[in-house]
């Protein structure tokens, strides 16, 4: 029984009781088990097979270390010597996020390693060295370190001359951040580059330095990196390494050195600062706020004036010619991915040069305002180039922008402040945690096509949804035309049950005066025909929630849909947070799963979880 306080003198008592097994779990127990009481390890071998964990003929080893496992960690003593599960057991292994979490194992990387860099989203880090807010914060390698162990792949480092015009200072420029130096922060980029992931790391660097400082970078460089440091043999290239060609290596990516210039104006990040003070909302409670409609984000940059479509580039992105005569041979060596950008306007930058690849770099309201008239353009230059999009400058608060805005356009590098929280991050997390988590999840085969007819993939275009054919629990797809399957895939969910809370919080953390009032909210995110969230119902006075309902998704782009899943606890004021968690829906394994969740800054809970059941209808 839980106790809690009434007013003053009164008290209300709850019964704590465990919530029963799920009608559809002791129906799927019942089937395999060929309506016996209990289950044995070849019965269990034949559920594992039908789900696909397993080969029908395979050893039963694999099912007989579960059993054993299971019957441990519950302190059950085989009935009659011999190893079988109750349907109470079974549940028990349904629930078990080690035993049958809800997508692929970690760390199993399948998707094609050998394309070269522009056929992959990679996870990437913008301001990588701050340790909060945009305009006060220290700078650090503590969050570069945690980024690369959470398996970011590229790093963003600002190159500033220290105070005394000798050394190198890592800070966001013009405001009041605390610099860290650069080569603790290189130092620190080299121990813990490959703790999470063996393939590249990328460097960007936002450089504001002198000839004589950019030669001792690239001194610094050289020395910290070593073999590790890839940097091409050959001034330009067609097309760029593969990440499994550059496993386990350091690359850089900047634009071509220069002559500092003292007397230059603000980039255009820092521009974007001072007219629109305004949006700079305080998001304390960002996870409160939805990921904006990116058709939201495009129409209202496109009601914009038109300086977005032809802003000159500022003094800093200059073309070489006016790069003084004298900068170090090393340090433009060094340089793997190229950042130019062409003087003029940003459409013009978006023309693909058959002779050399390079990475272009956009705000999120360039981006937005130039997808809503030029989506293929954006598309078909990310075939062979690298497109990076940054947040808008007036982001004080290291808040985050809706990635698909990116995504859906083919950029690689769709740059978020990790430091920050909220939903927008939440949807980051959860689509690199495809392809086992390695930081770079292959592009849909119809995202780097041409047609005959010189079309590619538009974003804004109308798409059927998916089907499949669905016979004796297989899935079968049919024909597949022009960019995507057009038979294909509605994802149906369902939410059974939910627990831990009662482990992870306490006792009066939701409500002072009786249980939780949990309900769940899921959905999918993904291009904005697929983007959508439903609800269930609040759970009263309960802190193990049952909801058994079920929802249906058809999905016209599931290559890169994520399921989104929120438990938030009722109150009249306002609704208390109680987990997420964000899932590839291509790396959802079907059957019933456990699906734990974490907390607002991404953290995983020890205890709470879901159990859910996904089927591809």
């Amino acid at each position: 029984m839980g106790t809690y306080k009434c007013c003053i003198f009164f008290t209300r008592r709850f019964a704590l009781n465990d919530a029963s097994t799920p009608g559809d779990v002791r129906a799927l127990f019942s089937r395999h088990a060929a309506g016996a009481p209990y289950m044995g390890a070849d019965e269990l071998r034949r559920y594992l097979a039908a789900t696909g964990e397993a080969e029908a003929d395979a050893d039963v080893g694999a099912a007989e270390r579960i059993v054993d496992r299971v019957l441990q960690e519950r302190s059950r003593t085989p009935r009659f010597g011999r190893p079988t599960l109750t349907v109470d057991d079974f549940h028990y292994f349904l629930f078990s996020e080690d035993l049958n979490p809800p997508i692929r194992q970690s760390k199993e990387v399948h998707h094609d390693m050998n394309a070269p860099l522009s056929h992959y989203f990679i996870y990437t880090g913008h301001n990588s060295y701050l340790t909060g807010n945009q305009l006060s914060s220290d700078c650090s390698d503590i969050p570069i370190i945690k980024a690369l162990q959470i398996g970011v792949r590229v790093i963003e480092l600002d190159m500033w001359p220290n105070s005394s015009k000798d050394d190198v200072d890592i800070l966001h420029g013009r405001t009041l951040t605390a610099p860290v130096s650069l080569i603790k922060c290189l130092r620190s980029i080299k121990e813990y580059a490959f703790v999470a992931s063996p393939y590249p790391v990328i460097i960007t660097l936002e450089d504001h330095l002198t000839s004589d400082l950019q030669a001792k970078v690239a001194k610094m460089v050289i020395e910290v990196f070593g073999d590790i440091l890839y940097y091409p043999k050959s001034k330009h290239r067609q097309e760029f390494p593969s990440p499994e060609a550059l496993k386990g290596r350091v690359i850089l990516s900047t634009k071509p050195p220069k002559e500092y210039l003292e007397s230059k104006v603000g980039t255009m990040k820092d521009r974007d600062i001072g007219p629109q003070f305004s949006e700079g909302e305080n998001e304390e409670a960002a996870w409160g706020r939805e990921v904006p409609d990116i058709q939201d984000e495009m129409q209202s940059a496109n009601k914009q004036e038109d300086d977005l479509l032809c802003t000159q580039r500022d003094v800093e992105e200059d073309d070489e010619q006016k790069m003084c005569q004298h900068h170090p041979l090393e340090y433009k060596h060094l340089i793997t991915i190229k950042a130019g950008k062409p003087k003029g306007a940003i459409v013009d930058a978006l023309k693909s040069d058959p002779e050399k690849v390079r990475r272009l770099s956009l705000s999120e309201q360039e981006l937005a305002k130039v997808a809503a008239c030029h989506g293929t353009r954006i598309v078909s230059f990310t075939h062979k180039n690298l497109l990076r999009i940054y947040p808008k400058g007036t982001r004080f608060n290291s808040s985050n922008y809706n990635p698909f805005l990116g995504w859906v356009h083919g950029a690689q590098m769709v740059a978020f402040n990790m430091q920050g929280h909220g939903r927008s991050l939440w949807l980051m997390h959860g689509f690199y945690r495809a392809n086992g988590g390695c930081g770079y999840v292959k592009k849909p085969d119809f995202m780097m096509q041409t047609c005959p007819d010189g079309n590619v993939f538009d974003p804004e275009a109308d798409l059927p949804v998916k089907k499949t054919l669905k016979v004796h629990g297989c899935v079968l797809s049919l024909s597949s035309p022009k960019f995507i399957n057009k038979f294909a895939t509605g994802c149906q969910v369902k939410v059974y049950m939910g627990d831990g809370w009662q482990s992870d919080f306490k006792q009066t953390h939701f409500d002072t005066y009786s249980p939780p009032d949990f309900y769940a909210k899921v959905g999918i995110a993904g291009v904005p025909s697929d983007s959508v969230m439903r609800k269930t119902r609040a759970v009263e006075d309960s802190w193990v929630p049952v909801w058994e309902e079920e929802f249906v998704f058809p999905l016209t782009v599931p290559e890169i849909a994520l399921l989104r899943v929120e438990v938030h606890e009722y109150d009249v004021s306002e609704d208390d947070f109680g987990g997420q968690t964000v899932l590839p829906v291509s790396e959802l394994r079907p059957g019933i799963r456990t699906v734990p969740l974490f907390d607002q800054k991404g953290l995983k809970f020890k205890s709470v979880k879901l159990l859910m059941r996904f089927e591809f209808v």
